[in-house]
């Protein structure tokens, strides 16, 4: 049973940056992908990136392409996500969620993420 930890949340302005951080004290994350999903006040969740366990592939919401980036670290066991030239409908609390197989359409398909973390904040405000 994975332990998802979110991290690196925050108040930021229109065009700033963040980056957020997904971790587990307990268990190794290496062999999960793992995603970035978001939710908007009165919205659906949202996919917004998602790396493979190797970190060899990810894929991106059109929404954020060329603005976040996913990474993972293997030896701290932490995936992150940095968000830059954010904007006012980047506000959501933003979710890792891990899942044991990879595919290029995972992003649309939340229901085979089977661990998810608490949340965290992120608002867009000037």
């Amino acid at each position: 049973q994975l332990q998802l930890v979110e991290s690196g949340g925050g108040l930021v302005q229109p065009g700033g940056s963040l980056r957020l951080s997904c971790t587990d004290s307990r268990t190794s994350l290496n062999y999960y992908s793992i995603a970035w999903f978001r939710q908007a006040p009165g919205k659906e969740h949202e996919g917004v990136a998602c790396i493979d366990p190797a970190g060899g592939s990810t894929i991106y919401a059109g929404s954020v392409q060329g603005r976040f980036t996913i990474s993972r670290d293997d030896a701290t066991n932490t995936i992150q996500l940095q968000m830059n030239d954010l904007k006012f409908e980047d506000t959501g609390v933003y979710y890792c969620a891990a899942a044991r197989y990879y595919s290029g359409d995972l992003l649309n398909r939340r229901n085979h993420f089977p661990s998810w973390g608490p949340g965290i904040q992120v608002t867009v405000s000037s």
